[in-house]
């Protein structure tokens, strides 16, 4: 039997496991594995000076590095988000809806767990933890599937993880890692028809299209953050300019991150310089049209090729274009967005509804950084990724995503006539 085939059969048997195991054992689990997580940092960040040091010998840009290390804060972040979780509601067993039938039987639709979730997923340790924390407190085994760059580190966070978890009563195998790091791998996890209930893939644009074309098992695509903010001829400077700084250059190399700005000509001419010179400041390339380039607002603007619409960057890098008005900007966005989290700026009341009711996306703001798109952010507790499709579950994914469901009659002798 195949390494991976094996642990499909071990989470398969650890999964019939903690389907029978109550909430307090899987918080007590949870608190657990965060206490392991402390107590073994230096294990943990001694792995991840491995992957750090090949990531910078192969030249890995800044905002992939920044996502691939630990340090004693970070680890210590990730125990305390598992802490959080097990503080959170469990929503296993929760009524979802219910009635008493005619013929008498009272019937109830009750949360269940999905049974086996496979992750796979590139240079973000933290995901490990997220992923196993999230899993194990909604009954679910979990396989994970790193990338190469993070291998030792997500090895390193499995095995102290499964160890604190078996520790505290958790059926072995509910918390596995794939070691092997071979597309092979990665593609047999994808055929494990039988085994894995659903698979999530989280990362670039080319992993998720791998998934999503190539696995025989049900698959929630997690997308691409390609977010915009539109700024709407009755934006406030001041207001625009905070916002678009903070949701390129707080943190670039994540999926809420902007990449790409939209300007009504109406208003470009007075809104855009101060914003322009701050991105620049920032250390922001800039790509855009002819009419922000003629603006010499900044040393340096590049002209905006089809393809940088498009383009998540994930990086200090930023697409800007002017739009005729709110038309065109909803088509805009509508045509190159990745259906993950975008942003008007306004002081119109009838344009903020308008941009809420007609962009297809999973989290539509106004007057607000698309940065907050995130499960911690939403109250959600940790987030297993965000979806940017529309069945089962869209946006950030937390509890109640990772459940099913099932009906529960409860009669006194019925029979159908």
């Amino acid at each position: 039997m195949s390494e991976v085939r094996d642990l499909a059969v071990r989470a398969r048997r650890a999964a019939s496991g903690l389907a029978v195991t109550s909430s307090a054992e899987r918080d007590g689990a949870l608190i657990a594995m965060a206490s392991g997580l402390r107590e073994r940092t230096a294990e943990i960040l001694q792995a991840n000076a491995l992957d750090m040091e090949t990531a910078r010998a192969g030249g890995t840009g800044m905002s992939l590095l920044d996502r691939l290390a630990l340090d004693p804060g970070r680890v210590d972040a990730i125990a305390c988000a598992l802490e959080a979780l097990a503080a959170l509601p469990d929503p296993i067993g929760e009524v979802v809806e219910g009635h008493t039938m005619p013929n008498g039987i009272r019937l109830s639709k009750v949360r269940v767990p999905l049974g086996v979730v496979a992750i796979i997923y590139e240079a973000r340790p933290n995901v490990t933890a997220d992923a196993a924390g999230l899993c194990l407190k909604t009954g679910n085994a979990v396989i994970l599937r790193g990338g190469s760059l993070a291998v030792h580190s997500n090895l390193a966070m499995t095995r102290v993880l499964a160890e604190a978890a078996e520790a505290a009563a958790m059926p072995e195998g509910c918390i596995q890692s794939v070691e092997s790091t071979s597309r092979e791998a990665a593609e047999e996890l994808m055929g494990l028809h039988g085994f894995i209930d659903v698979l999530i893939p989280r990362g670039g644009a080319g992993l998720i299209r791998s998934v999503v074309e190539n696995a025989r098992v049900p698959v929630i695509e997690t997308g691409v953050g390609n977010c915009h903010i539109y700024l709407h001829e009755g934006a406030d400077p001041e207001m625009a300019r905070r916002i678009v700084v903070n949701a390129k250059c707080q943190r670039p190399g994540v999926c809420n991150a902007a990449e790409s700005l939209l300007v009504d000509e109406a208003a470009y001419e007075r809104l855009l310089p101060p914003i322009l010179r701050d991105l620049e400041a920032n250390g922001v390339k800039i790509v855009a049209d002819d009419r922000v380039a003629a603006l010499g607002a900044v040393s340096a603007v590049q002209p905006a090729t089809e393809e940088d619409w498009g383009t998540e960057y994930l990086d200090l890098k930023i697409s800007v274009k002017v739009v005729a008005g709110l038309d065109e900007a909803v088509a805009h966005i509508n045509t190159y967005g990745s259906k993950h989290s975008e942003a008007i700026i306004t002081g119109d009341y009838a344009a903020a509804q308008r941009f809420l009711a007609e962009i297809d996306a999973a989290a539509v703001y106004v007057n607000a950084s698309t940065r907050f798109t995130d499960g911690g952010e939403f109250g959600l507790g940790a987030e297993i990724g965000i979806s940017t499709q529309k069945l089962h579950a869209r946006g950030p994914m937390g509890l109640s995503a990772l459940t099913s469901s099932k009906f529960v009659l409860m009669g006194n002798g019925q029979i159908r006539e």
